[in-house]
């Protein structure tokens, strides 16, 4: 859980942003997923913070964090925290989202980053296909058409167990605080609520010039699409590679903590031995 002693926040140009940072070391930062917030990390950050700087932040509009004033770009937002912090290169680790917030900022504020993970995500430009996952974001369209909060959330759940299994098929806790952070999140905002996000363009095209190193940890039960769009990004940087992990989706790092944090600590020691 959470410390609140760990919990600080930046004002920056669009607004407020909350963030956890704890630990000394060498600096990683833990990137969540949409609608979620930085406590998806709290297996990671229990296991990592006594051997690294763990900077978990919650996005814009996510969390703790504001809701947007004017327009951002999310790759901005953490490269501004990360400046504000004086961490120098960082190791970012994202799911979904905060994959492709990871991917934009290697894109936008190369010297930054010192290598990539990503989780069931390519860049921040998605090539929907999956029928599967062009239902539930039409059923989040109508639930937002219809001002329908629960319809909104129950429709973004699925995506936790993925398309081969249900919701009683995980752990009750992972889902309570999926749901949890989920609903926080959505209560921020409104069906009127102008979308100040300003996208990052040409993702696909330059992400060939990414040369930090790149694991994409994905779960081997998770949606066509997600798993297709991480295999190809893993193929078009300089230095990519790939794994699974078995009996987990969308979110490996809460379904199978252990598992994930052995991926990930060889993963870190070898970019630091290198």
């Amino acid at each position: 859980m959470t410390d609140a002693s760990d919990m600080y926040s930046l004002e920056l140009p669009a607004g407020r942003l909350a963030y956890r940072d704890v630990g000394t070391g060498q600096p990683l930062v833990l990137l969540h997923g949409g609608f979620l917030d930085h406590r998806m990390w709290d297996d990671q950050v229990a296991a990592l913070a006594s051997h690294y700087r763990v900077i978990a932040p919650d996005a814009r509009g996510h969390g703790g964090s504001a809701n947007a004033s004017r327009p951002f770009r999310q790759a901005d937002d953490l490269g501004g925290l990360l400046r504000h912090l004086g961490t120098g290169p960082a190791l970012l680790v994202g799911v979904s989202m905060g994959g492709a917030i990871a991917v934009d900022t290697a894109l936008e504020h190369p010297g930054l980053v010192r290598a990539l993970v990503v989780s069931g995500v390519g860049t921040s430009e998605p090539d929907w296909r999956d029928p599967w996952i062009t239902e539930i974001q039409a059923e989040q369209a109508r639930a937002l058409a219809a001002g329908d909060a629960k319809a909104y959330v129950d429709a973004f759940m699925l995506l936790a167990p993925g398309p081969h299994r249900a919701l009683d098929d995980l752990d009750p806790g992972v889902v309570r605080l999926l749901r949890d952070m989920t609903e926080r999140t959505v209560a921020k905002h409104t069906g009127a609520e102008r979308d100040w996000r300003v996208p990052v363009t040409g993702t696909w095209e330059r992400a060939a010039k990414i040369t930090v190193p790149l694991l994409a940890i994905n779960g081997a039960l998770d949606a066509d699409d997600h798993l297709r769009m991480a295999e190809r990004l893993v193929r078009t940087v300089a230095n990519g590679r790939a794994t699974s992990i078995e009996g987990t989706a969308h979110y490996p790092n809460m379904e199978r903590p252990k598992a994930f944090n052995e991926i990930l600590g060889d993963f870190l020691r070898a970019v630091s031995a290198g």
